[in-house]
């Protein structure tokens, strides 16, 4: 465990995990290009719990990364990215390799926490005392304010507040660029030209509820991970989701009609950015989360000019006033003349974890008062995107540490798992010992009601012995188990604000396919619980073929069940009618290369996608169809068929009675820097990680 961003960036150097970058390297997108490539290399050293929980992407991340000379920066601070990239870096930043901390892998963290959410009652007085030992460091975790702090070291206020002097990155090429995703700008927009689209993306930002103004411990002291888009030298565009705790107590400052103080704190204790992330109860605050994996509590220092108190051992602080004069989101000033009003600016647009942009909306303007940091400060930053990227460690971090408190809610589950190509909030494994009729789709429902788990689009249920971390043993569960006229649970609810799919935002349809084998009482839709499963030849393993319109590729663990089909270019919007022939006429290709020919009449489970990915690429696949679909609209069911419409459709049509909005661009890096990465790669010093 590690007390300040410096002391880990040494840990990481000693340990063969870290590459320090002398050439001079761009803010803009530069960063980004290598990172991103860095991040899909083999790691230096693979973690314990991906060896154990992720076999399948265990060994990826690359190194942690130090670019020392940054172009363009008048401040000459270092920039660090993917820290987090790799469970190896992952464990060493929760204390899982020190001695008197948590050795094991995140299970032996998830075991701490079991033990505090499912105590046993202590059978006799040495049990007693035992149990007495393991609950004392929870009086040590609570956060401790000191008079001084290390962020503190230089302090700007006034005409000295910059933020242009930070070496705030650009991630992607249309970040902050409306005209490039068809959008006008507002006439009362500010102007944003400074800030070039730089977004902040690896801060912990403090909050606190209006109740707990003047408070010397506010119980509501929340951190989140948001994102922060640069306006100028003074001004921020503050992004939150509406059900994130940084919103609630935004709206609760609004009704008292006083604006809000924000600190944005980057680096302190190494355990922090995790703890930003961690989907805790609301009213838990995190700084109890990072108090409890470091085993002491986090030292606060008080802000100079807000009534909030941030890490001390941060490296840099920004404080600030967020306006709470500024409307909802929701704005488009495609479809109205109102202005955007007063404390408000057209956030974005922002290339996010989904794998494509968020989209431009109104989010409050903060006005800087402050900047404080150390005297030779580290400035740590991350970039999102298609996976896998560093924050999918921190993820993966959250899915193992918050199962014993899953099971608490849910005692159905065994073991879970949050796939790659879903990206967090779209598709989880679930693993169950089944005991009685329909339980499975118990468990969807109780998921789909569980805190941050009630986001997730596609739930999957397997009985014990499938191993949910191995993508292909799920699936194949799927079509050994699951007959699509009878197995599918399709519901409304809430989903992610930044799903594009959802026909209306933050809100649509769900799915859950149960693949556990079938028992007396589980006829639904008139199908018998033993009703025979049509599968394809056994001989039938991996087939591709073209008959130069449509691609086709029938996957091994499909067993002659499944086809995946790809869109001819120039064809946006005819996804629908494109998938309702192939059903009609699903015999039509040629195979084009060796191996038996799938027996097509059984394909039951068939995914359409654009022509922007290999058909043959089963996570590419899989991540269109989480992304790209809301399965009330886009998927056709014909007895014991279903296909999914995963392809970009156009706004403003209407699909089986549901609406479709818009559709953003998936993630791109420019051809320009593209060329100029893979030009200066040696000069990087990254020839091991090409």
């Amino acid at each position: 465990m590690y007390r300040s961003l410096g002391d880990f960036l040494d840990a990481l150097d000693r340990a063969g995990e870290l590459v320090r970058i002398a050439a001079p390297v761009s803010p803009l997108l530069e960063i980004t290009e290598i990172a991103d490539r860095v991040s899909q290399s083999a790691a230096p050293s693979v973690g314990l719990t991906g060896q154990v929980d992720d076999p399948d992407h265990a060994g990826l991340g690359g190194p942690a990364l130090l670019f020392e000379n940054i172009e363009g920066s008048t401040s000459r601070i270092p920039v660090a990215i993917n820290l987090f990239g790799s469970y190896q870096r992952m464990e060493m930043a929760l204390g899982c390799h020190d001695a008197g901390h948590t050795p094991g892998g995140f299970e032996a963290i998830a075991d701490r926490i079991a033990s505090l959410v499912r105590p046993e009652p202590p059978s006799g007085w040495r049990d007693l005392l035992g149990k007495a030992a393991e609950f004392a460091p929870l009086l040590r975790t609570p956060p401790k304010v000191v008079r001084r702090g290390a962020c503190q070291e230089v302090v700007k206020t006034g005409s000295a507040i910059n933020l242009l002097d930070l070496p705030i990155n650009k991630c992607w090429p249309l970040d902050g660029d409306l005209a490039a995703v068809g959008y006008p700008t507002p006439a009362d927009q500010p102007d944003t030209s400074a800030g070039q689209g730089r977004f902040i993306t690896f801060a912990g930002m403090y909050t606190i509820h209006a109740d707990d103004a003047g408070k010397a411990k506010p119980p509501s002291r929340n951190i989140g991970m948001y994102r922060a888009q640069v306006i100028d030298r003074t001004r921020l565009i503050m992004h939150w989701h509406m059900h994130h705790d940084g919103a609630r107590h935004w709206r609760s400052w609004k009704r008292l009609g006083q604006p809000m103080p924000l600190a944005i704190a980057f680096g302190g204790e190494s355990v922090l950015p995790y703890a930003a992330t961690c989907p805790l109860p609301p009213g838990i605050s995190e700084l109890l989360m990072a108090g409890f994996l470091t085993r002491r509590g986090i030292r606060l220092v008080k802000c100079r000019t807000i009534p909030l108190h941030v890490p001390a051992n941060a490296e840099i602080v920004i404080e600030g006033w967020v306006s709470t004069q500024a409307g909802g989101i929701g704005y488009d000033p495609r479809a109205t003349d109102e202005p955007l009003g007063p404390g408000a600016a057209f956030e974005g647009p922002f290339g996010d974890h989904t794998g494509y942009y968020s989209l431009p909306d109104r989010y409050p303007i903060v006005e800087v008062s402050a900047i404080s940091h150390r005297c030779n400060p580290i400035y740590p930053t991350t970039i999102v995107g298609l996976p896998p990227q560093e924050d999918y460690y921190l993820g993966k971090a959250t899915e193992r540490l918050m199962l014993p408190l899953l099971r608490t809610l849910i005692p159905d589950i065994i073991d879970y798992d949050l796939p790659m190509f879903g990206a967090f909030h779209n598709c989880a494994f679930v693993k169950i010992r089944k005991e009685y009729p329909l339980q499975a789709r118990r468990v969807m429902h109780a998921i789909w009601g569980a805190g941050q788990m009630a986001w997730t689009k596609f739930i999957i249920v397997v009985d014990e012995e499938v191993n949910v971390h191995r993508r292909d043993e799920v699936l194949a569960a799927v079509f050994r188990n699951a007959h699509f006229g009878r197995d599918l649970e399709l519901v409304n609810g809430p989903l992610d604000i930044l799903d594009h799919a959802a026909p209306r935002l933050g809100a649509g349809h769900k799915l859950g396919i149960d693949a556990t084998r079938k028992v007396r009482g589980e006829e639904v839709n008139g199908i018998a619980f033993d009703a025979p499963i049509a599968v394809g030849s056994s001989e039938v393993s991996e087939v591709y073929y073209d008959n130069g319109s449509l691609a086709v590729f029938a996957p091994e663990f499909g067993r002659g069940r499944c086809a995946f089909v790809q869109l001819e270019a120039g064809a946006k919007g005819r996804g629908r009618g494109t998938l309702e022939r192939f059903i009609d006429q699903i015999e039509f290709a040629k195979p084009q290369a060796a191996g038996a020919k799938p027996q097509a009449r059984t394909w039951g489970f068939i995914i359409l996608i654009d022509d922007d990915a290999d058909v043959r690429d089963v996570d590419a696949v899989l991540f269109r169809w989480c992304a790209n679909t809301d399965p009330g609209r886009d998927m056709i069911r014909r007895g014991s068929i279903i296909a999914f419409d995963a392809t970009a459709k156009i706004a403003g049509t209407t699909i089986n009675g549901h609406a479709v909005r818009d559709y953003p661009p998936i993630l791109r890096m420019s051809d320009e820097i593209r060329e100029r990465v893979t030009r200066r790669w040696s000069e990087y010093g990254l020839d091991r990680w090409r």
